[in-house]
């Protein structure tokens, strides 16, 4: 079972379904989440109040939820697989105020991302490993979010991922198998 690691909702438990999605660890929410958190306190940018999380290849909602407890006011989740979007669907009723979430059922790998990207502070990306290129999706993200947008970018050790012209990265932490990467916009 998959508990919320911090916020209003912390030790609450979430539905999953591990035969088809690969939730993301405790340890690697704590981790994104002190990132931001420090990020903010240095740069004096509050990435939760009246800001939008985007949690791309979202499964069972694992990041976005976390957003909610942890303040963020909305989030948005992609996710194609209708199986996983009943659980998703399930632990967004459990934890999210009613409007304050939206669920797209959307392939990424076709998707030119339409959704209003005004308050979106946030945006986690963990795809299936070495299935998609990702590049492509930050070229998409590059023309609609702000230079303060942090994408947060789950791979794994052997994805060949390499960070676009136009971003920079803040910091990469590796946990076993899997890469953590912090993005912004130059």
């Amino acid at each position: 079972m998959i508990k919320i690691t911090g916020g209003k909702f912390k030790r609450k438990k979430i539905y999953t379904i591990t035969k088809i999605v690969r939730p993301t660890s405790s340890i690697k929410r704590e981790a994104f989440f002190s990132v931001i958190e420090s990020y903010g306190l240095k740069n004096s940018y509050n990435f939760y109040n009246g800001k939008t999380f985007l949690d791309l290849f979202a499964g069972i909602g694992t990041m976005g939820l976390e957003a909610i407890s942890r303040g963020i006011e909305n989030v948005i989740f992609y996710e194609k697989n209708k199986d996983v979007i009943k659980i998703l669907e399930k632990n967004c009723i459990e934890i999210c105020k009613y409007g304050h979430y939206q669920i797209i059922n959307e392939d990424l790998l076709s998707s030119n991302l339409q959704i209003k990207f005004d308050n979106v502070s946030l945006i986690y990306i963990d795809p299936p490993y070495l299935k998609y290129n990702i590049n492509n999706l930050l070229e998409i993200l590059k023309k609609r979010i702000n230079n303060k947008t942090i994408i947060g970018i789950e791979t794994s050790i052997k994805d060949t991922f390499k960070i676009p012209n136009d971003y920079k990265l803040i910091i990469k932490k590796k946990f076993g198998k899997t890469n953590l990467s912090f993005l912004i916009l130059t």
